[in-house]
C-alpha cells in the first residue's frame, strides 16, 4: 500500500472513513487489474491512476470522482467491464470511468473529420458529467509531467496536442492551477532551451530582489492593519508560459523579480475588497488604464478579483489583487470548488460553466455537422472578452471582436433573427462593425425573421453562428415546400391537392422513403425529385423515370425576388423579355436560363431536367435585374463619362466596369448594369450607341 499512501493522506483530511474505505477498495481492484503493466517510465502502471486520483483528491472531488480516477484506465486496458464496475462501484462512478475510457482513444494530431468527432464526444461528455473533463485534466497532467521517458519528437507532439485542447478546457472551468502547470509543462517539452534561459532568469531575479519583496509586503501588512482591515496577504510569480508568451508578442524582458511577482490580498468581505484597493492607491500610485474590476463583472469563466498595477518604491511595478476567501478559492480550483459541501449554493464559477454546458447542448442540436459543432466550440474557448450595455443597463459579456448581430443573439434568437439595424451610443452603428467595450448597444427590430446570410461572414459568437444557420435551414425548407407546390400543382394542372387519392400519396412516400407529404414537395422543391414524374405517378400511372416532363406542362411563373431557391444564371444573365427556361438543380432548386445559353443547349435532346417558366411580373414591381454589355469607344476624352451619365438618366445603375485596349486605339469597356426588363436594356444600348466616340454597344453574347 505504499503507492496508496500519497493518496490516503490527502483524502484523510476531507472524506468520511465510510468512504475512505471505497476508494481503497477502488485502489485495490485497479492494482489487480494493471498488475504485470508498466509505464514507459519502467514503473508500475498502477502509479498513474493514484497520482491522476491525487490531483483529484487536492481539488476535494467526491469520493466518486477519486474512485473513478483510480479506475480510469482498467476498462480500457484490463477485462473488467462497466457492469462489473456498476455493480461494486455504483452506476455513477462507472458511467465517469466509461466516459474517461472514450475519451482516452482521442487523437488530436489532425483537423480530419475522426479527430473532429472525437473532440465532439469529448465535449459532449463533459455535458453529461464534468468529472469526466477533470479526470482527463489530470489524467494529462500527470501525463506531461513524465513526459521524459518519451522520444523529443513524441514530447513535442503531446505538449501541442495539450496547448491546443486542454489548457483552454482547464481556463473555461476556471481550474487556474491545472492549466498554468500544463503550460509551463508544454513550454519545457517544446522549447527545452528557451524554458531553461527564462527559468534561471526568474530564479536570478528571485534571489537579488527579496528585500524590495519583504519591504513592499511589510508596507501593505502595516497599512492595511493601521485601518483595522484584517487581511491575508501572499505573493506569487507569475507562470513561466504566461511570460514566455507576453515577452514574444510584445518584443520585450522583464528586468526584475517584480515584474513576475504579484501580489494577492484576501480578505473577509466583498465591502473590504474595495476599503483595500483605496487603502493601496494611497500607498503606491496607481497606473493609469490598469485598475481592473473582475468582481462586478466577472471573467468569462467566472473568476472575481479586483486588480491594480501601481508604482512602488523606486519606481518598482507592484501589481496586487485582492479577493475574498471565497473567491480566492474558486480562482484556484474553479468548478471544483466547494464540490462537495451539502447545501452550499453554486459558486459563480459553476453557474458560468453551467450556463456555458448548456449553450454547448444548444449548439449541438442546431448544427449542421461535427466540423460546424467544433468551430462554435474552439470560438468560444480561445475568446476574449467585452463589456457592452443594454439601454436598461444591464451587462452584456461577448468575445472581442463582436457585432450588433452577436449581441442581438446574445439577447434571445428571435431578437437576431428579426434584427434590422443598431443604435450604438444612441447614434446609427454599422452591423459588422465590431463593437468596444462600454458601448450601449439599442438593436432595431422588424416584425418578422429578415436575417442575413451574410452575417455569417463577420458573426463570431458560436449562439450567433448556429442560430443563423438554423433559421436558414428552416427558411430553406419552407421556400423548398412552397416551390415544390407550386411545380407539383403546375404538373398535375390542379388548384390543390385534395383529389389525390391518400393510399396513391403513402404508396410514393413508402418508395421514396419521406416521411410526410411536406418532405415530397421539399424534395422537389430542392430539385431531388421532378415534377413531372411524380405528377404521372400520382396521376395513378407507372413511375417512367425517363419520362420528358416538359411536355403539356404550363409554365411556372417567375417574379423578380432573387434568394431562395429560385436564382437567376451568372453565364446569360436574363431579364423580362427574355424566353426562359429552368434547370433543376440537386439540392439546390431552380436556376433561370436565357434559352439561347450555351449552358442549356441539351436542353433540345434531353428535358428531364428542366421546366418550361415564364415571366410573372406585376406592373407596379419595379424589380430590378443584372445585364451585362459590351462598349466598343475611341480612345477620346469624355466618352466613358457620357456613357455612365446616359445610364443614369435612363435610371440604371453600374454594378461593375471593367475595359481593355483593343487593335487600332478602340478600348472595349464591359459594364454590368439594373435594368427592368430586356425593353429598358434595348433602350441602354440604342442610347450609347448614338452617342459620340461609341463604336457599338451590344450585350454580351450568351
Amino acid at each position: 500500500m505504499e503507492i496508496f499512501d500519497s493518496l490516503n493522506q490527502i483524502i484523510q483530511r476531507y472524506l468520511p472513513q465510510a468512504q475512505i474505505q471505497m476508494v481503497k477498495r477502488a485502489y485495490e481492484v485497479a492494482k489487480q487489474a494493471h498488475e504485470g503493466q508498466f509505464r514507459s517510465s519502467g514503473e508500475p502502471y498502477i502509479t498513474h491512476p493514484v497520482a491522476v486520483a491525487g490531483i483529484i483528491a487536492e481539488m476535494k472531488l467526491d469520493h466518486e470522482a477519486i474512485m473513478a480516477a483510480l479506475l480510469h484506465d482498467v476498462i480500457e486496458d484490463t477485462p473488467y467491464t462497466e457492469e462489473q464496475l456498476a455493480a461494486e462501484f455504483g452506476v455513477s462512478t462507472a458511467e465517469i470511468v466509461q466516459g474517461v475510457s472514450k475519451l482516452d482513444k482521442l487523437k488530436f494530431r489532425t483537423r480530419q473529420e475522426a479527430q473532429v468527432e472525437n473532440f465532439r464526444k469529448m465535449i459532449l461528455a463533459m455535458t453529461k458529467d464534468v468529472r469526466v473533463v477533470l479526470i482527463k485534466l489530470a489524467d494529462r497532467t500527470h501525463n506531461m509531467r513524465t513526459l521524459g521517458a518519451l522520444r523529443p519528437d513524441k514530447r513535442r507532439r503531446i505538449a501541442k496536442e495539450t496547448l491546443e485542447i486542454y489548457t483552454p478546457l482547464a481556463h473555461r472551468l476556471g481550474i487556474e492551477h491545472i492549466k498554468n502547470e500544463l503550460e509551463d509543462l508544454c513550454l519545457e517539452a517544446m522549447y527545452p532551451y528557451r524554458y531553461c534561459v527564462i527559468k534561471k532568469a526568474i530564479e536570478t531575479a528571485r534571489g537579488t530582489h527579496q528585500e524590495m519583496i519583504a519591504r513592499i509586503s511589510r508596507d501593505i501588512q502595516t497599512r492595511l492593519q493601521e485601518v483595522g482591515i484584517k487581511a491575508r496577504l501572499y505573493g506569487k510569480e507569475r507562470p513561466l508560459y504566461y511570460l514566455y508568451e507576453n515577452m514574444r508578442k510584445k518584443e520585450q524582458r522583464f528586468n526584475s523579480i517584480l515584474d513576475i511577482y504579484s501580489f494577492r490580498v484576501v480578505v473577509e468581505s466583498l465591502d473590504n475588497c474595495y476599503r483595500v484597493l483605496g487603502q493601496m492607491h494611497a500607498l503606491y500610485k496607481p497606473r493609469p488604464f490598469q485598475v481592473k474590476d473582475y468582481i462586478a463583472v466577472p471573467k468569462t469563466n467566472g473568476y472575481q478579483s479586483l486588480h491594480t498595477s501601481m508604482i512602488g518604491p523606486k519606481g518598482v511595478p507592484v501589481d496586487v489583487l485582492i479577493r475574498t476567501e471565497e473567491m480566492d478559492q474558486q480562482a484556484r480550483l474553479g468548478v471544483a470548488a466547494h464540490w462537495g459541501y451539502q447545501g452550499q449554493e453554486s459558486t459563480s464559477v459553476q453557474l458560468r460553466v453551467h450556463q456555458w454546458l448548456k449553450s454547448i447542448v444548444e449548439m449541438q442540436q442546431s448544427a449542421g455537422n461535427s466540423a460546424e459543432f467544433i468551430e462554435n466550440v474552439k470560438s468560444d474557448l480561445f475568446s476574449s472578452d467585452i463589456y457592452v450595455f443594454t439601454p436598461k443597463g444591464r451587462i452584456v459579456q461577448l468575445p472581442a471582436n463582436a457585432t450588433a448581430v452577436d449581441f442581438a443573439y446574445a439577447l434571445h434568437t428571435d431578437i437576431g433573427d428579426r434584427c434590422i439595424g443598431a443604435m450604438v451610443d444612441r447614434s446609427p452603428y454599422p452591423l459588422s462593425e465590431p463593437l468596444q467595450s462600454g458601448q450601449t448597444i439599442e438593436i432595431l427590430t422588424a416584425d418578422t425573421v429578415c436575417l442575413n446570410a451574410l452575417w455569417l461572414n463577420f458573426v463570431v459568437t458560436a449562439k450567433a453562428r448556429s442560430s443563423i444557420r438554423n433559421t436558414l435551414k428552416r427558411q430553406q425548407r419552407s421556400d423548398a415546400i412552397a416551390l415544390g407546390r407550386r411545380q407539383l400543382l403546375l404538373s398535375l394542372q390542379l388548384q390543390t391537392f385534395d383529389t389525390i387519392d391518400p393510399l396513391v400519396i403513402d404508396k410514393l412516400l413508402k418508395e421514396l422513403k419521406l416521411t410526410s407529404f411536406d418532405d415530397l414537395l421539399a424534395e422537389i422543391g430542392l430539385g431531388n425529385q421532378i415534377s413531372g414524374v411524380v405528377a404521372h405517378y400520382l396521376s395513378g400511372q407507372a413511375m417512367e423515370v425517363d419520362m420528358p416532363t416538359t411536355e403539356g406542362v404550363r409554365p411556372l411563373a417567375i417574379g423578380g425576388g432573387k434568394g431562395g431557391l429560385i436564382c437567376f444564371a451568372q453565364c446569360c444573365l436574363p431579364v423580362p423579355g427574355d424566353d426562359i427556361i429552368a434547370h433543376i438543380n440537386s439540392g439546390k432548386g431552380l436556376t433561370i436560363h436565357n434559352v439561347m445559353c450555351r449552358n442549356v443547349k441539351d436542353y433540345i435532346s434531353d428535358k428531364r431536367h428542366y421546366t418550361p417558366v415564364n415571366w410573372d411580373l406585376a406592373q407596379d414591381q419595379q424589380a430590378e435585374f443584372e445585364a451585362e454589355i459590351c462598349v466598343d469607344i475611341l480612345n477620346r476624352q469624355g466618352v466613358l463619362a457620357d456613357i455612365t451619365g446616359t445610364i443614369a438618366k435612363l435610371n440604371s445603375n453600374i454594378l461593375s466596369i471593367q475595359s481593355q485596349a483593343r487593335e487600332g486605339g478602340v478600348y472595349q469597356v464591359l459594364l454590368r448594369v439594373a435594368v427592368q426588363s430586356k425593353a429598358h436594356l434595348d433602350d441602354i444600348l440604342a442610347k450609347i450607341s448614338h452617342l459620340p466616340g461609341t463604336v457599338q454597344a451590344v450585350r454580351s453574347p450568351l
